[in-house]
């Protein structure tokens, strides 16, 4: 019994951790975007994080954990169970050494953040409603239809597939749907002028930055928690690994933009810290610290190249980098356990099956959402709503308002 409050006492601290890096996403978005559209994108981020919740307790954790079912689709039922003990009162306990309402939170907090993901990539120009349908069927159905393949115990974690806490099912399951999400969308108006990308800076950095550093600490839960356990040994391997791999990451991506760019970017820096948080969260708990330093590395380097890659040539318009973050680098670190890990059982090629399979499962029904609301509702605010701010046109507010017109 001890073990089990310690185990549960341990991932509930990891579930609040996971949820405070709601707080994280909407700073770094709000920050590395315009001032006119503040509320709009905290608007987007309170929604996904309330609808995804109520999402995954009605539907979204019987699609992700059926029990037994096919290795591809299944479902235990709609809402909670209410499990009751012999005497006849709430059965608390859970086989896993934690209880079931723990488990069901811990990963209705993760549920969420894939649609969060495309929130940053869509930003200053996505309509308010369209969105919020997208996020219904993404968090609702997709992605919890994608995690039972590995979590769920489904066909790819019958096939050997490894993603400790969500490399590819949790960031690759949004960045797919970033992709197919700006393509459909557009660049926003002044992004592209004669074929070459123009800067469209954030309008508060600080803010960026604090959410940079809210997010780490958040990976404490992400990864932390995906233990499932308060095991001394995996816990505290996996802090480091994490660590270890958002700090090498940081470091290689402000040495490579200063290399290519000439100048110490901040926003580069910032984005290199994600991206060695996102490629170490697939192996967090089978590689070395030697080993987590090079594959946060190796994400800091693709974040500076991808993000030019994409502004550059693909011309696809991402207002806070989520493509290359959460896409590229979740790509990276789950090949990466095919490469690093201790497990002699994991291989190169498993994983990249699996990244594979989601690849295609993601961009095929993200397309279908996206392109329906596209062809039915318009998924694209007008031009004047986009240059005046979707403060003002969709919510009737301002983020910042000048106290001083009010005074008598």
């Amino acid at each position: 019994m001890e073990l089990l409050t310690t185990n549960n006492v341990w991932m509930m601290i990891c579930t609040a951790l996971v949820f405070f890096m709601h707080l994280g996403f909407s700073l770094l978005e709000i920050g590395l975007t315009r001032q006119k559209n503040t509320i709009n994108i905290l608007f987007k981020n309170i929604f996904i994080i309330t609808i995804g919740l109520l999402l995954y307790c009605f539907v979204g954790f019987n699609l992700m954990y059926p029990g037994e079912f096919n290795g591809f689709l299944g479902f235990a039922g709609f809402g909670l169970d209410s499990p009751l003990t012999a005497e006849g009162a709430l059965d608390l306990t859970y086989n896993q050494g934690y209880t079931y309402w723990t488990d069901f939170l811990f990963q209705g907090m993760f549920a969420a953040t894939a649609a969060t993901i495309v929130s940053g990539a869509v930003a200053e120009r996505v309509k308010i409603v369209p969105f919020m349908i997208f996020t219904v069927l993404y968090v609702g159905l997709v992605y919890p239809i994608a995690g039972s393949w590995k979590w769920g115990g489904g066909f790819l974690d019958q096939m050997g597939f490894y993603d400790f806490a969500g490399s590819t099912l949790v960031h690759s399951v949004g960045g797919w749907a970033a992709v197919v999400a700006v393509c459909l969308l557009g660049p926003r108006i002044g992004k592209f002028k004669n074929g070459k990308a123009q800067a469209i800076p954030g309008h508060n950095i600080p803010l960026a930055t604090a959410g940079v550093l809210i997010l780490w600490l958040g990976w404490f839960g992400f990864n932390g928690g995906s233990v499932l356990s308060a095991d001394p040994g995996l816990t505290s391997l996996t802090l480091v690994t994490t660590c270890l791999a958002a700090a090498a990451g940081g470091v290689v991506a402000m040495l490579v933009s200063t290399v290519m760019y000439k100048n110490l970017d901040l926003t580069m820096f910032l984005n290199g810290i994600l991206g060695g948080l996102v490629g170490i969260t697939a192996g967090a708990d089978v590689v070395s610290p030697t080993s987590a330093i090079i594959i946060g590395a190796v994400a800091g380097t693709l974040i500076v190249l991808a993000v030019s890659f994409i502004d550059n040539k693909l011309k696809l318009d991402d207002p806070v980098g989520a493509i290359a973050v959460h896409l590229v680098c979740g790509i990276w670190g789950t090949l990466a356990v095919g490469i690093f890990s201790t497990n002699p059982e994991h291989s190169f090629l498993t994983q990249l099956i699996g990244v594979a399979c989601y690849a295609v499962f993601c961009l095929a029904t993200s397309f279908i959402i996206i392109f329906t609301l596209k062809k039915t509702m318009g998924i694209r605010v007008p031009e004047k709503e986009e240059l005046e701010g979707l403060d003002a046109h969709e919510h009737g507010m301002d983020a910042y308002p000048d106290f001083r017109l009010n005074e008598h």
